[in-house]
């Protein structure tokens, strides 16, 4: 199971909006939507899980394309490693 990042969405994109475009590429098993609290408008990012090959699939179909005039950027969620001083 592989986390994809999602950034560049456009405030009309919607949870079930979202979740339609990469299930044309496979099953979603998890998506975090992010919206504004007050607005219900959409961030401009999400986080959705699939299985590994289709998450490359739908990094490869869907990184760089159009929505509602926003370029949508798609990668792997890559966590950032602590920097810790080492007590």
């Amino acid at each position: 199971m592989l986390t994809m990042v999602v950034r560049g969405l456009p405030k009309s994109m919607t949870q079930s909006a979202l979740e339609g475009l990469f299930e044309q590429h496979g099953r979603v098993f998890d998506v975090r939507f992010s919206r504004d609290l007050f607005s219900g408008e959409c961030k401009g990012f999400a986080q959705l899980k699939m299985e590994g090959h289709q998450a490359r699939a739908a990094i490869a179909a869907l990184d760089g394309t159009q929505q509602d005039g926003s370029y949508l950027r798609v990668a792997l969620f890559e966590e950032k490693k602590r920097r810790g001083h080492g007590r």
